[in-house]
């Protein structure tokens, strides 16, 4: 007979003592879990959490954007939908305002005025409505909503806002949805509206007001906001103005490290929220706005912005929960305040009287605002590396500021773990 191949023999089950699994398993699983343990603590340890605070509408939530921008992933349509309601509605709070204020100012009858010398001279906006008329329709329908329901724009159809392509956004919020809508029934009002020279003295004054200065290119651009083929473009989508309610965190793996950024509502109300994003911070990044030197709180129209920022700055620099912790300095909108300065005197502030450097100078300015702030510092150890001058819409600025941001973090943080001797 020729020899067959022999069947394999079963394994041999694992040794068991008193009907359990053996020791030698028990010691595996408990190994592996300890590894596991150990890999994810490595894991925990290696990565940057990075938290952002500041006052609120200082800047933190246009830095967040930027971080995805620059290292995350692309806008989804739903996204972009989003922020195409939120766009028209920032467009139509800006506008509320701004006539408010020109009936506060009591610029009523130098609308006329301008109304009655451009029809007299054809100069002007050649359409059909005067930009007192248009005041008159917005101050209807945005401000004191005396019109009646059946004045509304017919051009304002449910059919016409359908084919529109942002449509609504249930993320955006009724009350954005809403006005979004009312953008489209009056936009024509608001572009005629906002050429008028009475309305650019108006927005000159616009801090009384509090309105959002990086609005200025929504309200220069109200045409394509209003086109039925409107997306938003990346610098759409960082001007947009959302305010902050619950805490955002975005994930970013750059140059094999993991990073995580926090974003927090910066609104006295939503700062008890913070305390849940204190452990384990690898840095904080503090968030000022330069430009607000001469505008007050929405929440408590007596305090001046930059003074609760610097006051928040302090509690932040000489909290114990931040004690090992790098703290980055942000002073944002430097654009706005290049602007401001020249028409709005930072010695004219009472909290700034002490302010001795000459009018209308940028880097004069910016240097007493940082000595403001390291004022705030029990210790003097506040390396001026750790300080950035900021424009949190200009992603090339940002770009270089958060990548040398990443590297003194990270260096930072080796010095403070031991890994690399102090200076």
């Amino acid at each position: 007979m020729g020899c067959g191949s022999s069947a394999p023999q079963p394994e041999a089950p694992p040794q068991t003592v008193n009907g359990g699994p053996s020791k030698d398993v028990n010691n595996n699983e408990s190994r592996n879990i300890d590894n596991e343990l150990e890999r994810a603590r490595q894991e925990e340890e290696g990565k940057i959490k990075m938290l952002l605070l500041g006052a609120g509408e200082s800047g933190k939530s246009t830095i967040f954007k930027q971080m995805r921008l620059l290292y995350g992933t692309e806008r989804s349509e739903e996204d972009l939908r989003m922020y195409g309601v939120v766009a028209r509605s920032n467009v139509v709070v800006a506008v509320r305002k701004l006539c408010s204020h020109l009936r506060n100012l009591g610029l009523e009858e130098e609308l006329d005025r301008e109304s009655r010398e451009n029809e007299d001279l054809e100069e002007g906006d050649h359409s059909s409505m005067t930009c007192r008329q248009a005041y008159d329709e917005l101050m209807a329908y945005l401000v004191d909503n005396t019109a009646t329901a059946s004045a509304q724009d017919p051009t304002a159809t449910s059919e016409g806002e359908r084919k529109d392509w942002v449509g609504q956004s249930a993320r955006a919020g009724l009350a954005a949805n809403n006005d979004a809508k009312q953008f489209l029934r009056h936009h024509e009002s608001i572009r005629i509206l906002w050429q008028s020279n009475t309305i650019k003295q108006v927005w000159a004054k616009r801090s009384a007001v509090n309105i959002i200065d990086s609005h200025k290119e929504y309200l220069n651009d109200i045409p394509r906001l209003a086109s039925r083929d409107y997306k938003p473009t990346t610098q759409d989508v960082l001007i947009a103005r959302v305010r902050t309610t619950q805490v955002a965190m975005e994930k970013y793996r750059i140059d094999g490290i993991d990073f995580e950024m926090y974003d927090v509502g910066g609104q006295r109300s939503e700062r008890r929220k913070w305390i849940d994003c204190f452990e384990a911070v690898t840095a904080v990044i503090f968030v000022a706005a330069l430009s607000e030197y001469d505008q007050t709180l929405a929440e408590a129209k007596r305090t001046n912005r930059m003074v609760e920022a610097l006051e928040l700055f302090r509690s932040v620099c000489n909290n114990r929960a931040f004690q090992n912790t790098s703290i980055m300095l942000f002073l944002n909108k430097k654009d706005i305040f290049a602007e401001k300065i020249l028409c709005s005197d930072i010695a004219a502030q009472r909290p700034f009287c002490d302010y001795a450097g000459p009018t209308k100078d940028f880097d004069h300015g910016v240097l007493y605002f940082i000595q403001k702030f390291k004022d705030c510092l029990i210790d003097d150890e506040f390396n001026d590396s750790f300080i950035h001058v900021t424009c949190a819409t200009d992603t090339n600025n940002m770009e270089f500021v958060l990548d040398s941001t990443r590297t003194i973090i990270m260096t930072d943080n080796l010095k403070r773990s031991g890994f690399l001797g102090a200076d």
